[in-house]
């Protein structure tokens, strides 16, 4: 079957199968490449004294609620 292609063929198969290479190339490339550019993130839970010291730090509660929200806490 192949000689009945001549030349155009298999430089048409030729190109196809460079063309499928690069493609999977591109694929084991790029998918190696995201993991190592984005490494999953791992969400530390808090716990609510945390929480409370955090917003205290931060300025967004005074002493007397930061005493009070720490007592309640306890």
């Amino acid at each position: 079957m192949w000689y009945h292609m001549g030349l155009g063929g298999m430089w048409l198969g030729g190109i196809l199968f460079i063309i499928i290479l690069l493609l999977i190339a591109w694929i084991v490339i790029r998918s190696t490449s995201t993991t190592q550019l984005h490494p999953p993130t791992v969400k530390i839970k808090e716990s609510p004294l945390d929480i409370l010291k955090r917003r205290y730090a931060n300025g967004e509660i005074n002493r007397e609620q930061y005493q009070q929200m720490k007592s309640d806490l306890s």
